[in-house]
């Protein structure tokens, strides 16, 4: 059990990427699930965070993205918008205003996101004195719980060096590229759960989520992952729904038309 973060301790800043403009699943942080968005699961969840000090939702200026602006004045969530073509600098510039020596890294469409993966992986962090830690690298952990933390330094570093459209838009893709210039740590389980695919971004894994939601959130509304395993195990069909779908889909995508950024494609 880990304790709850000391007064004393470093900041440690969460930022929720979110935004309604998706080419695979339109406004799919707004799509219901348990009669609520799917951004608001992620943020009660990020509220059971015990080793997170503060965290702030980041989206862009655009006018579609005003509904994630109206949802987080409703839920008491301070928001940032930036950049519309940009999420690194959206990300950086989020936790450079809003502060914090350590950033986490979340997405807003990861409803399954379990808040003690998050402090698993803040406390590794934290003790490893890593300048990245996450559980996406050398993945053991089911696609959609995923969590990534920067000092803020490295942010910092991968901000200002970053030149490629999918280092911009996948905000730390840039780290394993490097790994000479970064103290890189691994969270890892004992069981490689990393074929299961638990986010969304596509309408078979909207079904898949929805079937997980419609069973099991009336009884925890922050049901973590052996609860999903343990539905899991007795209606193993539904994992076929979204099975097809490669686990990088989005950055094979980026890569496939990468391009310097600032440069038409």
């Amino acid at each position: 059990m880990l304790a709850p973060i000391a007064a004393d301790s470093p900041k440690v800043l969460a930022v929720i990427q979110a935004r309604m403009e998706s080419t695979r699943l339109p406004a799919k942080v707004f799509l219901n699930l348990g009669g609520r968005p799917v951004l608001a699961h992620v943020i009660e969840r990020m509220r059971h965070s015990r080793l997170t000090s503060d965290f702030i939702v980041a989206t862009t200026v655009g006018r579609g993205d005003l509904p994630i602006v109206g949802l987080c004045a409703e839920m008491g969530v301070r928001v940032y918008c930036g950049h519309e073509q940009d999420p690194l600098e959206r990300y950086y510039q989020a936790a450079r205003l809003y502060g914090g020596e350590h950033i986490v890294r979340i997405k807003g469409d990861c409803p399954l996101l379990d808040p003690e993966i998050v402090d698993h992986a803040i406390e590794m962090h934290l003790r490893t004195g890593a300048d990245y830690t996450g559980n996406t690298l050398e993945r053991s952990y089911p696609v959609g719980l995923d969590v990534e933390i920067l000092r803020r330094q490295t942010l910092a570093q991968v901000w200002r060096d970053a030149g490629l459209a999918s280092e911009r838009e996948h905000v730390t893709l840039y780290i394993p590229k490097h790994p000479e210039l970064f103290k890189i740590a691994h969270l890892k389980q004992a069981t490689d759960l990393s074929v299961k695919r638990w986010t969304l971004d596509y309408p078979q894994d909207y079904a898949f989520l929805q079937a997980v939601f419609n069973e099991l959130y009336r009884r925890d509304p922050v049901f973590g992952m052996r609860a999903v395993l343990d539905f899991l195990a007795a209606k193993p069909e539904l994992e076929q729904l979204n099975a097809h779908i490669p686990v990088d889909a989005g950055v094979r995508i980026s890569l496939a038309h990468d391009h310097p950024a600032g440069c038409p494609q």
